[in-house]
Formats: structure tokens, C-alpha cells, sequence
């Protein structure tokens, strides 16, 4: 029986505002049983989505040498893009090489970008020095951090205020500082008064697509709205593992990685004054030998 979130979503509309006097049938894709595409090609295809956005989307001010030099290359709005092999080769190679420098960036420079000094966690809200996500200066535009910050996100808030409704802290790193590894299995202890109004929840990402890491399981997510199902430790936490395997005995608490090197993603909802205010800090994850 649908719920009332999806009586309520079934009548969204979404259509051009010619077509206000007559919209057209909404269509409605259940990804339940079915997983929807929706990342973006790392190879010759990401030209086409740009080609295709570009044809709908209206330009800007800051849009203009970028739409300059589409055109270069034969992204035009209004005109078909027909790119010949030759072409289509080193379009290929060019989204290869910038997911491999933006790769490397989160590595190298994100890394330095921590939440808490003597923690290893970074925001997922990168904001600008104005504290917006346009990265749009009077001098310059800052194209590397929006690039940065796009690349692993979709949509952003229009401000970061000082208490966000949602915080999402990404683990890069364990508490040595060393890179997550694919290989590795990590443990988290999740204290048992968390600084959250609402609640809280561990997601895995895959590093390489930031998107879930899938399993025969179907589990890429440990909340507090499992904490029933889990095993708690004796000050009412829980410490919560992923990795390859689960530890004996700790399935419940456990999120698979499947092969894939991790993101552990600890999202806050409703965080408190004590995480925007940094008094409380997450303990770091932890290699598990």
C-alpha cells in the first residue's frame, strides 16, 4: 500500500514553462528493484551529456569562456555534435586525466581540510571564502575547488550557515592519517550520545564513483534507527565496522565494501551546537588487524 510520502511524491510536476497550459504525463522511475543510472561517464560520453545540458540550460556571465571553448571543440547549443574518432579519443582521455588530477587532489589537498585539527574527518560542505558554493570572486573564479566539490556532490545549500541542518563528515583517512584502503577492514566507535536532534548514520560510499557501494546484502547504510538490531558496547554505544568480511558474531553491525576502497560518510542530522561548535569530536576509524 503507498505511503503518504508517495501519494505526495506521485504529484510533483516538472515540465517547461511553455507547456504550463498543458503538462505533460510526469513519469516516475522506481529504482527499488531496478538501479537507475545516474553517474556520470568518466570517458568520451561525458561530452555528449555536456552537449545535451548545454542545449537546455541558460548561460551566464561566469559560463562564457567555458561556452567559448566548448564551441572549440563542437558543443554548440542548437547545432547536432558530431565528433569524428580522432576526436573522440582525446575527449576520452581528457575526462580520464581530470578524474584522476581530482582523484589525486582528495588525496593530496582535501586531506589537509579537516574538521576537527586532531581528527580525520573533512566536511562535505566545501564552501567558498563567502561562505556559498559558486566560488565566484571579483577577480577570479576558483575553478579547482568547485570542480572538487562538484565532483563528489550534486547539490548544495545556498549558504552555509553556522548550524547547517545536516552535516556530512567524510573519513579519508584512519586516525594515523593514512589513506582507506580497499583491502582493509575499519572500526568505528559510535559514542552513545551522538550531537544530533534527529539522527545519525554511517553510509559507505565507493571512493572512485562516490556513490554506493552495492552488495548482495543491499546494505550501505548503519543508523540510529538500527541500533536495536546491533550489538552495543557496555556505555551504550556501538562500534560499527566495514570492510571485505564482518567480524565474527558482528554482523549487524557491519557495512561491506565489496572490494571497493571506502568513503565512510558519518551524516548528522539536526547536529547540535556541540559538533557546529566543535566541542564534541568523532573518534576516528580505526584499522582492524
Amino acid at each position: 500500500m503507498p505511503t503518504p510520502t508517495h501519494a505526495y511524491a506521485k504529484r510533483l510536476r516538472m515540465y517547461y514553462l511553455s507547456e504550463a497550459g498543458n503538462p505533460p504525463q510526469q513519469k516516475f522511475i522506481d529504482p527499488y528493484n531496478d538501479r537507475y543510472p545516474t553517474l556520470p561517464f568518466y570517458d568520451e560520453r561525458h561530452f555528449d551529456d555536456m552537449h545535451a545540458i548545454m542545449s537546455v540550460e541558460p548561460v551566464r556571465e561566469q559560463d562564457k569562456v567555458m561556452m567559448g571553448m566548448l564551441k572549440s571543440i563542437g558543443i554548440e547549443k542548437g547545432k547536432p555534435f558530431t565528433p569524428d574518432d580522432t576526436a573522440k579519443r582525446a575527449m576520452r582521455q581528457a575526462v580520464i586525466d581530470a578524474w584522476y588530477f581530482l582523484q589525486g587532489w582528495f588525496d593530496t589537498e582535501l586531506t589537509k581540510r579537516v574538521y576537527w585539527p586532531d581528527r580525520h574527518y573533512v566536511s562535505l560542505l566545501q564552501a567558498d571564502a563567502d561562505r556559498e558554493f559558486k566560488f565566484i570572486y571579483a577577480d577570479r573564479i576558483d575553478l579547482i575547488d568547485r570542480a572538487a566539490e562538484y565532483f563528489w556532490c550534486t547539490y548544495m545549500p545556498k549558504v552555509l550557515t553556522d548550524d547547517p541542518a545536516t552535516q556530512y563528515l567524510v573519513a579519508l583517512s584512519d586516525k594515523d592519517g593514512k589513506l582507506l584502503e580497499a583491502a582493509k577492514s575499519y572500526k568505528l566507535d559510535v559514542p552513545a550520545n551522538m550531537p544530533v536532534r534527529q539522527f545519525w548514520a554511517l553510509t559507505v560510499y565507493d571512493r572512485a564513483t562516490f556513490s554506493f557501494i552495492y552488495s548482495e546484502s543491499n546494505r550501505t547504510t548503519l543508523s540510529s534507527y538500527d541500533l536495536d538490531k546491533m550489538k552495543k558496547n557496555p556505555d551504550g554505544g556501538v562500534t560499527l565496522y566495514v570492510g571485505p568480511k564482518p567480524p565474527a558474531g558482528l554482523e549487524a553491525n557491519w557495512i561491506p565494501t565489496s572490494g571497493k576502497r571506502p568513503m565512510p560518510t558519518m551524516r548528522f542530522y539536526g547536529p547540535t551546537d556541540a559538533l557546529n561548535n566543535k566541542t564534541f569530536k568523532m573518534p576516528d576509524f580505526e584499522a582492524v588487524a
